[in-house]
């Protein structure tokens, strides 16, 4: 499957249908800033089930409740183009867990969304039909610009005012989006608030308000690169495989063949891969977000890190406590795309999102309400 790019050669043209942070409930009455309504939001990805419940807190939100299951969803995806019988079974425990949890915190405002292992599956739709029966909770599964577009806004809180060229990389389970954002024409006070603008969509931005240069969303994340190159025994040489072929897939990124200056430049990175490999760098055997969400680490220490993996081996990898049983063996294909990123931009250095689309989901409906302390961001 090619990568999926946006209509027209090197500029955003596509118009969005419907307003970002509409909720998947009937509308209520938006809520007055400070009251204590709570949101729930909901990521089902192609490996793991993620779900945060939240309240809004000033600009930002406080996490009431939260839940993260590896459900593998995507597993046999690739060969049979449907969502298989075990891994649905897996999906729709985890998804009653979530239903109990939204009860028992008596949320009405929520928006839950499933990404590309259900844009893929020829089975998705029945499946979500199946999810509504037996639990009430409706899923959208989302098209590819949306996704990179929660991605984006979940990491504005980065981004630093210094910063003119910006590139966000959401490495997912079953794709990798990247989107490029041009903020030189941004006064820098407002460069991250003017990211959050971006909820309405990468096309049809004000005069002075953050650019989409591009975005692309590949289909290759950590489960999909790794079933690529499953049959390759040797652990170094299916690394430098996958490296390679992910790099090649975004040739038709714009930005990719353009020469871009080191100065002003940031690159966040949100996934699973990089903060596990921000974990590894400092040590911690029992994970901490405080010291990983928005941690800089330099293109040394994420080699000296990946380096190490490589060392270990598929064996010594799965008994890490740094990496964890649930991941271990997708690290390196995760570790393969975070690589050929930083080999390919003018940057040494890599800032650490430890949010996503669950947070973007989060900050789109508060918006959309009116309760965060900054106001629906217009």
């Amino acid at each position: 499957m090619a990568p999926e790019r946006p209509r027209g050669a090197d500029a955003i043209h596509a118009a969005v249908e419907a307003p970002f942070g509409a909720s998947l409930q009937s509308p209520s009455v938006p809520p007055a800033t400070g009251s204590g309504q709570l949101y729930a939001a909901v990521d089902l990805g192609t490996n793991s089930c993620r779900m945060l419940i939240a309240q809004p807190r000033g600009s930002q939100f406080s996490v009431v409740d939260s839940f993260s299951k590896t459900v593998q969803l995507g597993v046999g995806l690739e060969a049979s183009g449907r969502l298989s019988r075990a891994s649905m079974g897996r999906t729709m425990q985890a998804l009653r867990i979530c239903q109990k949890k939204i009860e028992q915190h008596g949320v009405k405002r929520m928006r839950l969304v499933a990404t590309e292992a259900c844009r893929r599956a020829k089975n998705s739709r029945e499946f979500m039909k199946q999810v509504r029966r037996e639990t009430g909770l409706q899923v959208e599964i989302i098209a590819a610009e949306e996704e990179a577009r929660l991605a984006v806004i979940s990491c504005a809180p980065l981004v630093s005012a210094k910063t003119e060229q910006l590139l966000v990389v959401d490495i997912g389970g079953g794709s990798t989006e990247l989107v490029w954002v041009d903020l030189s024409g941004v006064a820098p006070d407002d460069r991250a608030r003017s990211i959050m603008r971006l909820h309405r969509g990468f096309s049809g931005q004000p005069e002075g308000g953050a650019r989409v240069v591009d975005w692309i969303s590949v289909p290759l994340g950590v489960a999909t690169l790794k079933d690529q190159f499953q049959d390759v025994e040797d652990d170094g040489a299916r690394f430098a495989l996958m490296s390679w072929f992910f790099e090649e897939n975004l040739s038709s990124f714009s930005p990719y063949n353009s020469a871009q200056a080191r100065e002003g430049f940031q690159i966040i990175g949100t996934s699973g891969t990089v903060t596990t490999v921000a974990a590894s760098y400092l040590g911690l055997r029992r994970y901490d977000r405080t010291k990983v969400d928005g941690l800089q680490m330099t293109s040394d220490q994420i080699d000296l890190v990946i380096r190490d993996y490589l060392s270990l081996g598929p064996e010594g990898r799965r008994t890490d406590p740094r990496i964890g049983r649930d991941r271990h063996t997708l690290i390196m294909s995760g570790a393969a795309i975070l690589q050929a990123l930083m080999r390919i931009w003018p940057t040494d250095r890599l800032s650490v999102a430890d949010r996503g689309l669950r947070e973007g989901l989060l900050y789109a409906q508060m918006s959309a309400d009116g309760v965060l302390e900054d106001g629906p961001f217009q």
